[in-house]
């Protein structure tokens, strides 16, 4: 698996995500692929360590998929190793009414990480081009200007929109935020196959929800949907990477390893000189530390 080209799961053209395949077939077992993420989650924990101490870049990583397919479990297990006083996860569920006083970026900027930090989005700014298209009655909540009925959307708002998150991505990522995107491509018979062991395990009954059959009705338009956000807005500074989700071992070895190959080639992330005058006395510190009666 070391061996895979992170680049084949980049967006560099315009995708049909129908073409794409939801399962990587590799040939390594389950205990095999735990093992590949344990070792990747090492070295990712020293450069974030690093990351941490030099103080100049933040990580963001956005995570997008259709419903179970693996964002929570994803996040568990591929930054476990990370220290958690550098890592920050937020979950974007429905607007609250403080946040729906202010336009539909304003939760995501603030949720932005911090120089040294990863922020971690499981859903993000890109729910506003996607559940809000498939239900643009939610939009209404939004109180736009001259937008108080369905009817009254223009045309050109979903364009308008997109535009608006590449002008948001490119900002941030010139203010020093690496910006990662990975949309978990899930198959429908998987999603099917996983809302079914919801119902089967009683520790995972609280996760289904009546709701989650309607929305499988509208899979179609998610994907398509999906689709026109990913070919709008992956570019060299917020690239998308479509990774395959049918089999969670693999999908967060993935996202793990490319998260990692990219990292490693900010060759100036380094941790920081100390100040000379403590590199002068160091040895009269070390000295004055090895007397036990300091």
């Amino acid at each position: 698996m070391e061996n895979l080209n992170s680049g084949d799961f980049l967006v560099t053209s315009p995708v049909k995500l129908d073409d794409i395949p939801t399962v990587l077939e590799t040939g390594k077992s389950k205990k095999g692929k735990k093992k590949a993420l344990k070792k990747i989650g090492k070295k990712l924990a020293k450069l974030q360590n690093t990351m941490y101490a030099h103080n100049r870049y933040g990580v963001l990583v956005c995570l997008q998929g259709m419903d179970t397919s693996g964002k929570d479990s994803l996040i568990r297990e591929v930054f476990s190793k990370l220290n958690p006083r550098g890592v920050v996860v937020h979950s974007f569920k429905s607007p609250t009414r403080k946040e729906l006083q202010h336009d539909y970026l304003w939760r995501h900027y603030v949720a932005l990480p911090e120089k040294g930090k990863y922020s971690i989005f499981n859903r993000s700014h890109y729910e506003n081009v996607l559940v809000t298209r498939v239900n643009p009655q939610y939009l209404l909540f939004e109180n736009i200007p001259g937008i108080k009925r369905v009817e009254d959307i223009p045309a050109d708002f979903w364009v308008m929109r997109l535009n608006q998150i590449r002008n948001f991505e490119e900002h941030i990522s010139q203010n020093g935020i690496i910006v990662f995107k990975f949309f978990l491509h899930l198959s429908k018979e998987e999603q099917r196959l996983r809302l079914l062991r919801r119902l089967e395990k009683k520790d995972k009954n609280w996760k289904f929800a009546p709701g989650d059959l309607s929305e499988r009705d509208l899979w179609d338009k998610y994907l398509n949907y999906y689709e026109e956000a990913i070919n709008r807005t992956s570019l060299p500074h917020a690239p998308w990477y479509i990774i395959p989700a049918d089999d969670k071992g693999m999908a967060r070895y993935l996202v793990a390893k490319i998260i990692f190959e990219k990292m490693v080639n900010y060759t100036n992330i380094i941790e920081p000189l100390a100040d000379a005058k403590l590199l002068e006395n160091i040895d009269m510190y070390k000295e004055m530390l090895s007397r036990k009666d300091i």
